[in-house]
């Protein structure tokens, strides 16, 4: 067997006379790093909705390859069945990206909420767009998004062995050929097609959580410990991410 590497790489490239970008990438490093955090900290999420977050950040991923590195981006989709929060968030400053599902104490939408946050380095406030979406399968959710945020058409496709791709319109870009495309069309557009590779980042599944980084939220509880723990000497915090269980007891607030 091969080894497994340590990142995910995702790949920039322009595909010339066509006019538009391909974001592609093999994401077994990433779905790896994912299911050893899940089995270190006992996390077993129903197989279909463990489908969904691992698609959104496969998405996330490839859409923040096609936009400048200063930015975080955090994706929550509030559905309305299966009745759950999907949260994606990542950076590719710090080559990293996490998520989790909610499926406790969710609102229950009259549709399904698509929103994105976007933050740089140089914008104190974050950029803020929200979204109706169709469906509940994430790779569809780009299109949506793309047209209704970005400005432009895009399309993703999940390929074979855990590949997925992301092309998206550039002025000028072929429409027709786009709408055209399949996934195996897409799977060897690079042999098929006149292209430029631009750049490649890459990413790896992980949070940078810890006890540490937690215990400050838990301050305000300092003075009033009974609320918090009530009969309890201890209790179980989930880091709101990626969902690593914590144990704080009553002598670490």
């Amino acid at each position: 067997m091969e080894p497994v590497e340590d990142f995910t790489k995702i790949e920039s490239i322009f595909v010339r006379h066509r006019n538009a970008l391909l974001l592609r990438g093999q994401f077994t490093p990433i779905y790896t790093d994912y299911y050893l955090h899940l089995m270190q900290h006992g996390v077993r999420p129903p197989a279909e909705l463990d489908q969904m977050l691992k698609d959104a950040l496969a998405m996330l991923t490839l859409h923040l390859v096609a936009r400048p590195w200063a930015e975080t981006i955090a994706w929550t989709a509030n559905l309305r069945a299966p009745r759950m929060n999907l949260f994606v968030t990542g950076g590719s400053f710090d080559e990293s990206i996490t998520g989790r599902i909610f499926t406790e104490d969710v609102r229950e939408p009259d549709r399904n909420f698509f929103y994105a946050q976007t933050t740089t380095v140089e914008k104190s406030e974050p950029r803020l767009s929200t979204l109706e979406v169709i469906g509940k399968d994430p790779i569809s959710w780009i299109s949506q998004y793309y047209e209704q945020s970005e400005q432009r058409p895009a399309r993703a496709f999940r390929l074979d062995d855990e590949n997925f791709a992301l092309i998206a319109a550039q002025p000028g870009c072929d429409l027709e050929w786009l709408e055209s495309l399949d996934s195996e069309a897409v799977a060897k557009i690079t042999d098929t097609e006149e292209t430029s590779p631009l750049e490649s980042r890459r990413f790896r599944f992980h949070c940078g959580c810890s006890i540490e980084k937690i215990l400050p939220v838990l301050g305000g509880w300092k003075e009033k410990p009974e609320a918090l723990f009530e009969s309890a000497e201890s209790i179980n915090i989930q880091c709101p991410r990626c969902a690593a269980k914590y144990v704080v007891t009553r002598d670490m607030i």
